[in-house]
C-alpha cells in the first residue's frame, strides 16, 4: 500500500520541544479521528525568535517573534493549524485566527538546574534566564543573585550552563519532561515560585473561518486545561501585560470551581502584590484587585 494522503497539515517551530509538542498534537488528532500518523503532516516553520538568540524577546518584538511566521503560514493556507507553547502566544490575537484547543496541561513548575534549592545557591550566583518573571522572583527571594540574559532551546541553555557561563538556570518542568529529561534539575514548589500564566500548556490555532479545521481540532480540546489557562490569559489581558511584565499566575479547577492565585512584581523583585480569587470572571476581577493594591513600582508597569 502507498503512503496515505495527508489529511491535515500542522505548523510547528523546528526546535526539539516544538516538534515533540506537534507530535503530541498529531497523536491526539489521529486518536480522535481514526487517522494514521501519515495522514497528519508536520510542517516546520522557522521563526524570528529561533533565529535571534542574543537579545531579550522584549527588545526585539516580544512574543510575536514566536508566532508571526506561523500566523502568516496559517493565513496563507500553507498549514491547517499551528501548534504553540501557550505561554508564548500573545494575549491579543488577530481576529482571523482562533485558538480552538489545548492539550492536557503538564507540570506547571519551574526547575532549578545547578543547585539543590534556591537557598543553596552561592552568594552572588549568576542565574541564566530571559524571563522578567523568573528574574524578579529570584531577586525577591535572593537580592544578591545576578540574573544573566539566557536564551536558546533547552540544549543550548544546558550547554551554556555546563560551560560555566552561569552558575544555575531555570527551565520549565513541562518542557524537560516532554523531552525525556525529567531527571534534570529540582522542581520548585509553586508556593515558592508561582509559574508564568499558561505554563505547561500546548495550544492549537486555526483560521477562524475554517469550519472543518475548527471541528477537527475542537475534538482534542482538554476542557479543564482550557478553562484554567483561559482564566490566566484573561488576567493578562485585564492587566495589559506584555513580555516586559513580571506576572505569575496559576488557576486550578476543583469540580466546577476555578481558583486562581497571581502575583505582580517590580523588575528588581523589591516590591510585589499577590492575591487569590475564585469563580466566574476571576481573571478580570483578580487583576483589578491586584492593581488596586499594587505598590507604585509595580503599578507603573501596568499603567496603574
Amino acid at each position: 500500500m502507498g503512503r496515505a494522503m495527508t489529511r491535515f497539515r500542522l505548523g510547528s517551530r523546528g526546535s526539539a520541544l516544538a516538534l515533540v509538542q506537534a507530535g503530541m498534537t498529531r497523536h491526539a488528532l489521529c486518536a480522535a479521528h481514526g487517522w494514521t500518523a501519515d495522514e497528519v503532516e508536520i510542517v516546520v516553520i522557522r521563526t524570528t525568535g529561533d533565529r535571534v538568540q542574543d537579545r531579550a524577546l522584549a527588545e526585539i518584538g516580544g512574543k510575536a517573534l514566536w508566532t508571526k511566521e506561523l500566523d502568516r503560514a496559517l493565513l496563507a493556507g500553507e498549514i491547517d493549524a499551528a501548534v504553540h507553547s501557550m505561554k508564548d502566544v500573545e494575549t491579543v490575537r488577530p481576529d482571523a485566527i482562533a485558538l480552538i484547543a489545548t492539550l492536557p496541561r503538564a507540570d506547571v513548575r519551574d526547575r532549578l538546574i545547578g543547585a539543590a534549592s534556591l537557598d543553596d545557591l552561592p552568594q552572588g550566583a549568576r542565574i541564566g534566564t530571559s524571563s522578567p518573571r523568573r528574574a524578579a522572583q529570584l531577586l525577591q527571594r535572593r537580592p544578591d543573585l545576578k540574573p544573566v540574559l539566557f536564551r536558546g532551546n533547552v540544549d543550548t541553555r544546558l550547554a551554556k550552563l555546563a560551560a560555566g557561563e552561569v552558575d544555575a538556570t531555570l527551565l520549565a518542568a513541562a518542557g524537560l519532561d516532554r523531552l525525556g529529561r525529567g531527571d534534570v534539575g529540582v522542581a520548585i514548589p509553586t508556593d515558592v515560585m508561582l509559574p508564568a500564566p499558561a505554563q505547561g500548556a500546548v495550544c492549537i490555532e486555526v483560521r477562524a473561518d475554517d469550519a472543518a479545521a475548527r471541528a477537527l481540532v475542537a475534538a482534542i480540546d482538554h476542557a479543564a486545561t482550557s478553562a484554567c489557562v483561559g482564566a490566566e490569559r484573561a488576567l493578562l489581558a485585564a492587566l495589559r501585560a506584555d513580555c516586559h511584565s513580571p506576572v505569575a499566575a496559576l488557576a486550578t479547577l476543583d469540580g466546577a470551581m476555578l481558583t486562581m492565585r497571581a502575583e505582580l512584581l517590580s523588575e528588581d523583585g523589591a516590591d510585589s502584590v499577590e492575591g487569590e480569587d475564585q469563580g466566574d470572571d476571576v481573571g478580570a476581577r483578580l487583576a483589578a484587585d491586584l492593581l488596586a493594591r499594587a505598590p507604585l513600582a509595580v503599578g507603573r508597569l501596568f499603567g496603574a
